[in-house]
């Protein structure tokens, strides 16, 4: 079938009414049809066999004006390569005039360029201290048909390099090699936007050869790479043997990053968020931050006096910063780098979530004002998942920030790997093609081309307001640390290093040479500098970069630290009756043409039934109604997971969709009177980086209720390193509180041991200092109240909830409304149907187990037996829960739990109340946290329910069990 047949069959007048538009504008029509277009003027101008005269850009005489049809390209074609399947033939082809080209040479010239444009990259000299490998860039004349004896011919394509329409080939090679091959590779022809590629090219192929910045900013950028090579000698020299994670080989990153800011600031950015690693971190604080060498020194001499009120602090490279520092420009920009442990890239989602409360508090929503940076290590970028799921949540709706500029130091060694052992694509930076996001390779050791790399970067993401990577390829002095030998596993590569002239050598001698600056200049700025930094060293006081609290910093600092006394009893949080009701109407009432599907419209119908006629609230009412008040006093609340804004277990609906055009309608949205808006938000398929995003988001704005729901609790396994590194230990660590909520659903409901366990004891065991509240509440009012706790105190913890299933339906598992307009979050809930003076037995238990026990006690009539439920496991409420037992003095007391005996709570009772524990009722240890079958369930929960109540172990009432037993033996022996 003809390729162009769906031409034929089109509408020749709309195709002529294109024609004549593209005639009069090609910008005005569609790209594939200016593509298309283009192709057809050009067969009319050289149609197949005819010849080709040089700079004859006109329209062909008479040629047609009626819509086109198909022509074959003529001469040889391309594989996908950009490769002629031919083998390479004579340039004046007979019956052509000395000088002419045929036109399958101009195909072959235009594939050049194309093929230098996809892979010139892979021959871009960009490693400084070793050959590359032979990518099979396939760029030589001979791949496309043409040879030594064209280079004089004068090609059209040449105009298309901004070399007019006269370039030789000579001239066309050398610009392709100057632009695609010299010190910066350029990948980005994958990117699908015609006017993103068009715009990226055309500063490639035009600012790239233009580019010459002035001999001020050139004596600029030797005075940053000045101080950072003088910066890490000194701390050579001066304290021999400590681990600082020096940037030495890599120490253009200082200019780099001072020409982003300067870039940024000329552009309209106000603020600077960077993440980085520990590697060149305390360069970056003291050339790019502006903290001062005596703080620096002071740390590394040991005479600093760490704050530890807040818990014991991190070593001196993990720490974060904050300053205002004044760009090249002169514009004043606020910068900040943020905390980050040595669990690399974790900080990359954190930075993300902080920078999107600031667009969306501090900056009206405008990304153009805030930039985030992200340095990243090769390896660590190439070898950590965290890097793929932050890459997809760059585009989407509830996690995007403008854009982010990632800058890779390229070592090449990863601890000790080589990079060849490292990762199986060509470049660490590989991931970036997901989001069609441009990458610059470019050499470290040439600071000219690494700063037009990053200007360029940082126009482009104020220009698109997307992610673009530069790779930065240098190479590591030491070894993994300073006191590691790297010739143990790079012998080879580090003879080279250990010869090879730091950067700044290398620049110095190249402006040197050039004339641009001279000798005498260089070794005067580096006399100077080790002066200052001596005589820093000796105490000179510097005087620290003044610095101007931002609204939401100034936010942070109204706020105070917690103490002991501030658990014993929880703040007021009670709503007025005024606002259920304005809750209540958004929540019952969907607007005039909205067509909800039936369980829905279920759904309304039971939302009005208990805020107008029982007055009794379910959970997920609760939920949305502590959501709404927030709203109401002009709080932000959001809210992101997976399948949140439903709830996996369908019981939420904060965002309802209309059945026939599925049209989102968000019911808080539509309150009565001023109030801020929801913002929930269905997660991608992530734990990990989504709950760092959140966590940043918190660490931003305290004024914030920020919810994280897993959609099964355990699947915070998924999210352990955010958890350890950031959420429990952040205020011992890193000295900032954070308020972020984690909602786990956790319960033993027959689902299987992937479903029922949100590992409660992992949180436990963390839990110390006051440093999170863990809860596990039976009543919707409790969870109601602790979620507005939240921002009632005037501290900010996190927030872990063992959330409910299938209490989220128990007809018990309900509250008053009067609950929710009066009163405060109860860490202790006693009983309300034993007879105390009878009691001889009191179950202690938390959560939904509660449920069961209940049960039995009322179907009993055990009024012997006395439940009391632990709503706050951390911190541990002593007062309040020896108040109640204090009601049973001769009582014995049990810690019951559904979970396995070395999970859940049994152990963290013990730290509290060893003395006064008589025992603990649980299922039996398991190396699995439940039965993956439902039979077996049931009788286990029986069977626990049974022994807290101390009655003869109840009887297998379903014969199958037995067989269903043997049947898993069997499995468990297969």
């Amino acid at each position: 079938m003809d390729s162009y047949s769906y031409i034929a069959n089109a509408d020749a007048v709309a195709i002529e009414a294109l024609y004549q538009a593209y005639q009069q504008n090609p910008e005005s029509v569609d790209f594939g049809w200016r593509k298309f277009f283009e192709g057809f003027d050009f067969s009319q101008q050289f149609p197949e066999g005819a010849p080709v005269v040089p700079g004859n850009g006109s329209a062909t005489p008479g040629a047609p004006t009626s819509a086109p049809k198909p022509a074959t390209p003529p001469g040889p074609q391309p594989n996908d390569y950009g490769v002629l399947n031919t083998e390479a033939s004579t340039n004046n082809a007979p019956g052509l005039a000395n000088g002419e080209v045929a036109a399958d040479k101009e195909t072959a010239v235009r594939n050049l360029i194309h093929a230098y444009r996809s892979r010139g990259h892979l021959r871009a000299k960009t490693n400084p201290v070793r050959e590359r490998k032979d990518r099979k860039a396939r760029l030589d004349l001979t791949d496309f048909g043409l040879s030594e004896a064209d280079m004089d011919s004068v090609f059209r394509n040449g105009e298309g390099l901004g070399l007019g329409p006269r370039a030789t080939l000579r001239d066309i090679v050398a610009a392709l090699e100057k632009i695609y091959t010299g010190p910066i590779g350029f990948e980005y022809m994958y990117i699908r936007d015609p006017q993103v590629l068009d715009w990226f090219r055309e500063k490639v192929e035009r600012d790239s050869l233009a580019f010459n910045p002035g001999v001020e900013y050139k004596k600029r950028i030797l005075k940053k790479l000045n101080e950072a090579v003088v910066f890490e000698n000194f701390l050579h020299t001066k304290f021999l043997g400590q681990k600082r994670f020096s940037l030495e080989g890599g120490e253009t990153t200082i200019p780099a990053l001072d020409a982003i800011i300067g870039k940024a600031a000329e552009l309209g950015v106000r603020e600077v968020m960077i993440g980085m690693a520990h590697r060149g971190r305390l360069n970056v604080l003291a050339n790019i931050m502006g903290k001062t060498y005596e703080q620096i020194f002071s740390e590394f001499e040991g005479t600093a006096v760490p704050d530890l009120t807040m818990g014991d602090g991190d070593v001196k490279y993990h720490m974060g910063y904050s300053s205002e520092v004044e760009a090249s420009g002169g514009q004043r920009v606020n910068l900040k780098l943020a905390p980050n442990p040595s669990h690399l890239e974790a900080v990359n989602p954190v930075v993300e979530g902080f920078v999107r409360a600031k667009i969306e508090h501090q900056y009206g929503n405008d990304y153009h004002q805030i930039l985030p940076i992200l340095i990243h290590g090769d390896a660590a970028l190439a070898g950590q998942g965290i890097g793929y799921e932050l890459t997809q949540m760059s585009l989407l709706e509830g996690y995007k920030t403008g854009g982010t500029i990632h800058f890779v130091i390229n070592n090449q060694v990863g601890f000790t790997t080589d990079f060849e052992d490292a990762r199986s694509s060509i470049y660490s930076t590989d991931l970036a093609k997901i989001i069609d996001a441009p990458v610059m390779h470019v050499n470290g050791d040439n600071p000219e081309a690494v700063v037009f790399a990053v200007q360029l970067a940082t126009e482009y993401r104020q220009q698109f307001h997307a992610d673009i990577f530069i790779d930065m390829v240098c190479y590591r002095r030491h070894g993994h640390n300073e006191s590691d030998e790297p010739k143990f596993t790079q012998p080879t590569l580090y003879n080279i290093i250990s010869k090879h002239p730091n950067p700044r050598e290398v620049y110095n001698a190249m402006l040197v040479q050039r004339g641009d600056v001279d000798a005498e200049l260089a070794a005067q700025m580096d006399k100077e500098f080790r002066d200052t930094l001596q005589a820093r060293l000796d105490l000179v006081k510097q005087k620290p970069l003044p610095y101007k609290y931002q609204a939401l910093e100034n936010e942070w600092r109204s706020l105070r630290r917690s103490q002991p006394e501030d658990f014993e009893r929880s703040p007021e949080t009670g709503i007025s009756e005024a606002t259920v009701q304005r809750v209540a109407q958004a929540l019952t009432t969907i607007p005039e043409g909205f067509r909800p599907i039936k369980q829905i419209d279920n759904l309304l119908k039971e939302r009005r039934k208990m805020f107008y006629e029982t007055r009794v609230l379910n959970w997920a009412a609760a939920e949305l109604l502590a959501y709404g008040s927030l709203l109401t006093e002009n709080h932000i609340v959001r809210v992101s997971g997976q399948d949140c804004q439903r709830g996996t277990f369908s019981h939420r609906h904060a965002v309802l969709h209309d059945a026939e055009t599925s049209a989102p309608y968000t019911s808080l949205n539509h309150m009565e009177g001023e109030h801020e808006n929801l913002r929930i938000f269905n997660s991608l398929l992530s734990e990990y980086a989504v709950l760092g995003f959140e966590f940043g988001y918190a660490m931003a704005n305290p004024t914030a209720l920020v919810v994280w729901e897993a959609q099964f609790g355990d699947f915070a396994n998924g999210a352990q390193t955010m958890i350890d590194q950031f959420v429990v230990s952040s205020e011992s660590k890193w000295q900032r509180m954070n308020g972020v909520v984690m909602l786990l659903p956790h319960g033993y409901e027959g689902q299987g041991p992937e479903h029922s366990n949100a590992r409660p004891e992992r949180f436990l065991q963390l839990a110390a200092e006051h440093n999170i509240v863990v809860a596990n509440m039976t009543t919707p009012a409790n969870f109601f109240h602790a979620l507005r706790r939240q921002l009632a105190w005037s501290f900010r913890k996190p927030l872990v909830v063992m959330s409910p299933k299938s209490m989220l339906r128990h007809p018990l598992c309900v509250s008053p409304v009067e609950e929710f307009t009066s009163g405060t979050f109860r860490e202790v809930l006693g009983d309300t149907f034993a007879d105390a003076k009878k009691v001889k037995r009191v179950l202690l238990c938390s959560g939904k187990v509660y449920f069961d026990l209940l049960e039995e006690q009322r179907t009993a009539d055990r009024t012997d037996v006395a439940i009391v439920r632990l709503e706050q496991l951390h911190p541990f409420p002593q007062k309040q829960l020896q108040a109640e037992l204090a009601k049973y003095p001769k009582a014995k007391l049990y810690w019951i739990q559904e979970e396995p005996e070395n999970m859940g709570y049994w152990n963290y009772m013990l730290r509290y109340l060893r003395r006064e524990l008589e025992d603990v009722v649980s299922r039996k240890p398991s190396a699995s946290p439940a039965t993956g079958y439902n039979k077996i369930h049931v009788r286990e929960q029986k069977e626990l329910v049974a022994r807290a109540f101390d009655k003869p172990q109840a009887a297998v009432a379903d014969a199958n069990i037995k067989d269903v037993v043997e049947v898993a033996d069997k499995k468990v022996t297969d």
